[in-house]
């Protein structure tokens, strides 16, 4: 069990077991009513695994150097990530395969070669054309990976701007 000192109990208003159980499920909460709602309306399985993935993107933007914090917000009617602050990425976004109930994707600008990178990176992912990897609600998330998937995305921009800086 984590160490939570007594005055940090105090100050949360929170009793051991349940800040225990924060501390290990670090799930940020949904300060959006609205990124919120589109949670919800989602059947258990597809939420619990949406909710894993927004967990992954929030984590890795967390621990990626030059991304800050994300903004989350609904774009199309997905549940999407910028890096409204830093401007470092490409927005992500997350939903259900409409054509597959056990499916569900992330999401990437289909005018950027990030899924044709991944492609290269990570040949054993299913993708989507040029848009998405697709991953199955029955399965476990290929968590290294996707990380990985998660980062070059955040940092697009970083890295064309970098490139731009080195060939002048």
């Amino acid at each position: 069990m984590p160490n939570l000192s007594r005055t940090r109990l105090s100050r949360t208003g929170l009793s051991r077991k349940s800040a225990t159980k924060a501390h290990l499920n670090h799930r940020p909460s949904l300060s959006n009513p609205k990124v919120a709602a589109a949670f919800s309306s989602y059947p258990k399985r597809l939420q619990m695994k949406l909710l894993a993935l927004r967990r992954l993107i929030l984590d890795t933007a967390r621990t990626t150097d030059g991304v800050g914090a994300l903004a989350e917000t609904l774009k199309w009617g997905q549940v999407s990530y910028l890096t409204s602050e830093s401007k470092s990425g490409s927005t992500i976004r997350i939903d259900r395969v409409k054509s597959e109930p056990d499916k569900c994707a992330l999401y990437f600008h289909c005018q950027t070669n990030l899924v044709e990178t991944f492609r290269e990176l990570y040949p054993n992912l299913v993708y989507g054309g040029n848009r998405s990897i697709l991953l199955d609600t029955t399965d476990a998330l290929p968590k290294d990976a996707l990380r990985h998937c998660v980062a070059l995305a955040l940092t697009y921009h970083l890295g064309r701007n970098r490139g731009r800086r080195d060939q002048s």
